[in-house]
Formats: C-alpha cells, sequence, structure tokens
C-alpha cells in the first residue's frame, strides 16, 4: 500500500480587509480570501451576557474567532486553515471600531489629536482537520498621535480614508503624517501580526516557510 501523502497546507484569510490581504502578500505568504458573514453586534452583545464586559483586547480576539469559526463550518478544501482577524482601538480604556461616518470620523479626530492609544488585532487559526486544536491570540501596538489642526482633520476626513478604519486611521496610508511613533509591530497596526501568525502556524504544526509563493 502505498503511503498517503499529507494535503498541501492553504491558508485562507476570513477577512476582505486589502490592508491585511497586503500584510500577507508583501510577506511573500500564498493565501486565498473568504468574507466572514458574522454580526459583530450580536456576537459581542452574547459574550457580555455570558461572561460580562469585554475589554478591547477581549473583544478583538473574540472577533477573529467569531470570522474564523463562520468560514471554517463551510466545506474546506483538504489542507486548509483559516486565520481570522479582528482589530479594535483603545482610547483612555474604550473601545472603538469603525467610525463609518465623516461626522464620527472627525470627533474620533479630535480625541486621537495629540493623543496616545493602543491598536488590539485579535489572531484566531483553525486547522479544519482538527478544529478542536484552534488556538488565538491578540497583539497590541501602542499608537502615539501628533497634534493635528482642524484643518488637517477636515482634509482627512474628506479623503474617505478614516470611515472604514478601526480607530479611524490607517498606519500605511494618509494618516501616517499624523503618528509620531509606535511601541510594538508595525504590521499590526495595519490589522494583521506575520510573527504572532507564523507562532500560531507553528503550534499547529506548520511552517510559515511553507507558505511562501
Amino acid at each position: 500500500m502505498s503511503e498517503q501523502l499529507k494535503p498541501e497546507t492553504r491558508l485562507l484569510l476570513a477577512s476582505a480587509s486589502w490592508g491585511r490581504k497586503k500584510v500577507l502578500s508583501d510577506a511573500g505568504i500564498a493565501f486565498t480570501t473568504q468574507v466572514s458573514e458574522v454580526d459583530e453586534d450580536a456576537v459581542l452583545a452574547a459574550a457580555v451576557d455570558r461572561d460580562g464586559d469585554q475589554s478591547p483586547a477581549q473583544t478583538a480576539l473574540l472577533l477573529a474567532r467569531a470570522k474564523a469559526e463562520n468560514v471554517a463550518q463551510a466545506r474546506q478544501p483538504d489542507g486548509t486553515v483559516v486565520l481570522g482577524c479582528d482589530s479594535v482601538f483603545e482610547l483612555d480604556g474604550v473601545a472603538y471600531g469603525k467610525p463609518h461616518t465623516a461626522q464620527v470620523a472627525r470627533e474620533r479626530w479630535q480625541q486621537l489629536s495629540g493623543a496616545t492609544g493602543i491598536l488590539h488585532s485579535g489572531h484566531w487559526l483553525i486547522d479544519t482537520a482538527n478544529p478542536a486544536l484552534a488556538r488565538g491570540q491578540v497583539s497590541s501596538t501602542v499608537v502615539h498621535f501628533s497634534t493635528v489642526s482642524d484643518a488637517e482633520i477636515e482634509a482627512y476626513v474628506a479623503s474617505g480614508e478614516p470611515l472604514p478604519c478601526a480607530g479611524a486611521f490607517t498606519i500605511d496610508g494618509l494618516a501616517a503624517a499624523f503618528i509620531e511613533s509606535i511601541e510594538g509591530n508595525f504590521q499590526n497596526v495595519v490589522g494583521l501580526d506575520v510573527f504572532v501568525l507564523r507562532g500560531l502556524l507553528a503550534q499547529a504544526g506548520i511552517s510559515l516557510v511553507d507558505l511562501w509563493k
């Protein structure tokens, strides 16, 4: 009897985020995407009812897990590992997601000007061949913002860039000019920490280098 070959590992990103896709592409990692269908508000409300208030970091991991589990439950090709990610920005202990509207983004930037916050990105990895061994980790990066004028805020909000972004900013876009420094992983602020991914894959017995293109 011939030896059965192990299926080739296939990374499936449960996200439509262009930032996360760019991080993986820039790192030379082969992947495909499938957008999750998760009601984030409902998931968070259920967790609060069950376990009490969730910290910003807990929220990021909770939603990353929900996204990964939603995609992993669909039938996937052999060898598929699913990565779910979610980012939550913390300012003065309060969690902030995407502003969605110009008015909210404007108010957010009035808070961010001259302030320091923390960007938490949750990562959840599921090997569809053995989902019971799923694992996750949060990566957190401190972000120091410069003082930003009202005119700069108006121009940035008008660009539309902050509307779909956790915390109302991107570090690899127009807002880079307003960020003095960070403490932690740069990629994490974009939305996906490849160092964390490497560790999660290793725990699942998978080498990240095997996913290089």
